[in-house]
């Protein structure tokens, strides 16, 4: 199928977040004329009344859902209660509404901390559902795999048009940088900056090092997005990665000397190493919608930490 993106009246939910902020910009780019973008403090998504209001407002005919509660580690462990509970409500609410409001398509975003703790790897979709999510994760993974449920239950019984893609971890320019709910790229970035800055030579890090993960840079995960909204048409899932796998430990490495930092690393085992190998089998994503990533993680990398360099932090 085909359809054709910049030509329909658009809401991106998450809009003015890492992801959204670089998909709405490629919408534009593309000639979408009308992309809406809600804000929480005007459209409460935990609210029904507040989706069904924002489709009133907007007449949407695709609907990109990004809008979630997120962090790393520390803040999963800090909010698994309202984690679980925002992400499911927001997700279940509006696809809900979508539905009713006769909306052409709705493109929802996952995320692999739905997979099994230990899920074989590479993780492929048919495996979602063989096991339980690493326990650090699990609220947040579980309540946006409900995303996958509603999508599949919705096109069986009411032939509405959603689908919904898990990429893996994203990072680049404008990514959060906050320590205390930051994901682990830009909080290497800034650790490392910060001690080459003040002329230390040791950083902590949480775990022992030995986790891998995979990483996406944002641009690509955007055009992702665009390519799923403009060919593909199932509820089947579709991993969105670049098939990479990179442990923790040299991750740091490669931090480091993107950012000109020159100490060590000293590893706090006493701290939680999280899922214990991530990388994703990308060949649904190639074959279903033609996407492949682009950038590289040195490259991407790069950018990142000019970004946030030049940002003057």
């Amino acid at each position: 199928m085909s359809f054709q993106v910049a030509e329909r009246r658009i809401v991106v939910t998450g809009g003015a977040g890492f992801l959204g902020g670089f998909l709405v910009e490629k919408l534009r780019s593309m000639g979408a004329r009308e992309v809406f973008v809600p804000r929480r403090r005007d459209y409460d998504l935990v609210d029904r009344q507040a989706c069904r209001r924002l489709l009133v407002d907007a007449r949407p005919q695709l609907v990109f859902h990004l809008a979630a509660v997120v962090g790393g580690i520390g803040a999963n462990r800090h909010n698994p209660g309202r984690f679980l509970f925002e992400n499911a409500m927001m997700g279940l609410q509006l696809m809900e509404e979508c539905r009713l409001a006769g909306v052409e398509k709705v493109v929802a975003v996952g995320t692999i901390c739905g997979y099994p703790k230990f899920a074989p790897v590479p993780f492929r979709e048919d495996d979602l559902w063989n096991g339980y999510p690493d326990e650090t994760n699990a609220p947040y993974g579980i309540a946006k795999k409900l995303l996958l449920v509603q999508s599949q239950a919705y096109r069986e019984q009411y032939d509405f048009h959603s689908v919904v893609v898990f990429p893996v971890n994203l990072y680049g320019p404008r990514d959060n940088f906050d320590l205390e709910t930051s994901h682990v790229i830009p909080a290497l970035i800034r650790k490392c900056v910060t001690a080459r800055r003040e002329g230390r030579g040791e950083i902590t890090l949480w775990g022992d090092g030995t986790p891998t993960r995979e990483f996406l840079y944002v641009d690509d995960a955007a055009r992702a997005l665009v390519l799923a909204a403009e060919r593909y048409d199932s509820s089947d899932p579709v991993n969105v990665g670049s098939g990479e796998e990179v442990s923790i430990r040299d991750l740091a490495t490669l931090v480091a000397q993107a950012t000109g930092y020159a100490g060590r690393f000293v590893w706090d085992t006493s701290q939680p190493n999280g899922q214990p190998r991530r990388r994703l089998d990308v060949t649904r994503a190639r074959e279903r919608f033609g996407f492949t990533a682009e950038i590289s993680l040195a490259e991407g990398l790069r950018r990142t930490v000019a970004f946030y360099e030049q940002e003057g932090r």
